[in-house]
């Protein structure tokens, strides 16, 4: 729990340099963050010398074994949110109070701003994801570990992939596979695109069967301890066409280049361009139309974002994935993606899986 400790010792001194006297979390996965609890409809009142989970009936015994310690309010029968709210902030004699301005619903904002007459709601943003961008010891473990169920998981797949499979069969066969070696589930729903859809970005899994195309494009990731993975890999089961080919290498080279230009002080934007500008020199510029990569955690999608209109600093604990692609509407599409360690000195790529162009091979 040292790490959990650690984590709110931090958050007290973002609201202490904001000039905030409390903080109210609803974001689930922050509320994870700080205190280690897992369940929903939970929010956290968090001030200078206080942490209280403000939840209901269903999770009192949930929350002494996942937060023991940890101060609770549970809702009694008819009671709302915004009644625990009133009491707690009466008795802690609070006039100001930040709130989640991008989770929190305007309604629910409503609720709360009439129902706590007398205290001033200040939408905030940002804040507990600033800390969760840079991950702890706990974090990093469990995120290799993600990894590395993700990875098993493919080496099945790719090992009995069959012509008369579809798609969605072998995206289900993913999920099964993520849950035989220990993860909770999939990190978002797998990718399999096979031919041309493989040049739709977040394909949906159809019934066209692999055998219809020489080359499948798998976007998968595996969730361990609420943690996610995420990474691409193309697949060929016989001779692909020259253009694919060419393609492949373009991206492979481009993600190379943005890898290796990975350590503590670059600039986003920068990895961003290293990885942009080599596939636009080959020509294929308007077919990368995505951000080069995003971080990784508690969400598939959170801080850092590698992209040509964000510019972060990038530092050590952070963990991004690193994405390019060549899209060709109706013909291919090519994704190679791995998930990157900011170090001290440098960086370490967490995904173990070969994507030489002749690994690609089944």
């Amino acid at each position: 729990m040292d790490h959990l400790e650690s984590r709110r010792k931090k958050l007290r001194r973002l609201l202490k340099k904001n000039h905030l006297p409390a903080l109210l979390i609803s974001t689930e996965e922050n509320v994870t963050y700080l205190t280690g609890f897992t369940g929903d409809s939970t929010y956290l009142l968090f001030t200078s010398e206080e942490e209280i989970l403000l939840s209901d009936a269903r999770y009192t015994e949930q929350i002494s074994q996942e937060a023991p310690g940890m101060k609770a309010e549970i809702r009694g029968t008819g009671e709302t949110l915004s009644d625990i709210l009133q009491r707690l902030l009466e008795t802690l004699k609070l006039n100001e109070l930040g709130v989640e301005g991008a989770n929190l619903s305007i309604a629910t904002f409503n609720a709360l701003q009439k129902k706590c007459e007398g205290v001033e709601l200040l939408p905030q943003e940002g804040l507990v994801e600033e800390l969760r961008q840079i991950k702890d010891k706990t974090e990093i473990a469990i995120i290799r570990a993600a990894v590395e169920v993700a990875e098993r998981a493919f080496g099945v797949v790719r090992a009995g992939l069959r012509p008369e499979q579809t798609e969605k069969e072998v995206a289900d066969i993913i999920e099964y596979q993520v849950r035989l070696f220990g993860g909770s589930c999939t990190s978002f729903p797998p990718i399999v695109a096979a031919g041309p859809q493989s040049a739709l970005p977040h394909a949906t899994p159809t019934s066209m069967k692999l055998g219809e195309s020489p080359f499948i494009l798998f976007d998968w990731g595996a969730r361990v301890d609420g943690y996610c993975s995420d990474m691409t890999r193309m697949v060929f089961t016989d001779r692909v066409p020259k253009k694919m080919e060419k393609i492949y290498k373009i991206v492979l080279e481009a993600h190379e280049k943005a890898v290796a230009a990975i350590k503590p002080g670059i600039d986003t934007d920068e990895v961003d361009h290293i990885a942009r500008k080599h596939i636009t020199d080959a020509g294929f510029g308007e077919a990368f139309g995505h951000s080069l990569g995003h971080g990784i955690g508690l969400q598939i999608h959170e801080g850092p974002t590698l992209s040509k209109r964000r510019s972060q600093e990038l530092k050590p604990g952070m963990i991004v994935t690193v994405e390019p692609g060549i899209y060709l509407p109706g013909s291919c599409g090519v994704r190679i993606e791995d998930d990157i360690l900011v170090t001290r000195k440098g960086h370490e790529n967490l995904t173990s899986l070969p994507k030489s162009f002749e690994s690609a091979f089944v």
